[in-house]
């Protein structure tokens, strides 16, 4: 690990808690943890707008997933959130902060938000904390947001937090459950010295 990696690295993992959520750490170990990021990663809509490298197709691929993305965090190159219902602990979804570059200060950001969860702008408003926790606790000067062209509900969360639409990328995006073919994706991105967006009170509210 670089010193530069090894200087940000997340360890004790935060807690954020705002907006009516509360994102804290995934836990491997955890059965439901398991559950809810299988869940996630099999949902049809995920499935129609994401392709990973590794498909997780069974608990066991899940947890295996969720260390991977713990290492990321203890070495310094990416943050994964469960997003929770701070009054219950319900699972709502997951944001991430990936591809840490602490030389460039820049970073991806990505998330999902599970059926139950839909129509309250959980989303948005994981989108916001993340955020303002990359540019203050991280450091990072710039966020990338990039989504299969065609999502509409996604460009209009990254606009909603002021990540600006900067084009379309051509044949970056893997196609619908393939790794052998490719579609176009928007790129959004945000700045640490762009306007702070407003924050409406979406907590209680649904599209």
């Amino acid at each position: 690990m670089s010193n530069v990696h090894q200087q940000y690295a997340v360890n004790p993992f935060p807690e954020l808690r705002g907006h009516g959520l509360w994102l804290r750490p995934w836990d491997a170990e955890s059965d439901a943890d398991a559950a809810s990021w299988l869940r996630g990663l099999s949902d049809p809509e995920f499935q129609r707008w994401n392709t990973p490298l590794k498909f997780v197709r069974d608990v066991d691929a899940a947890r295996e997933s969720l260390r991977s993305r713990a290492e990321s965090a203890r070495e310094g190159t990416g943050v994964a959130f469960h997003v929770t219902d701070p009054d219950t602990g319900d699972a709502l979804g997951h944001i991430g902060i990936n591809a840490i570059d602490h030389v460039m200060r820049r970073a991806m950001v990505g998330y999902w938000v599970l059926p139950e969860a839909r129509g309250r702008h959980v989303a948005t408003r994981a989108l916001h904390l993340a955020t303002r926790f990359a540019f203050t606790e991280l450091a990072l000067h710039r966020l990338e947001l990039d989504h299969a062209a065609g999502h509409d509900a996604s460009c209009h969360i990254a606009e909603r937090c002021g990540y600006r639409y900067e084009g379309t990328l051509r044949g970056a995006m893997f196609e619908a459950g393939r790794h052998d073919a490719f579609r176009d994706c928007h790129l959004h991105a945000r700045l640490a010295t762009d306007p702070e967006p407003e924050v409406p009170d979406l907590a209680r509210g649904a599209r």
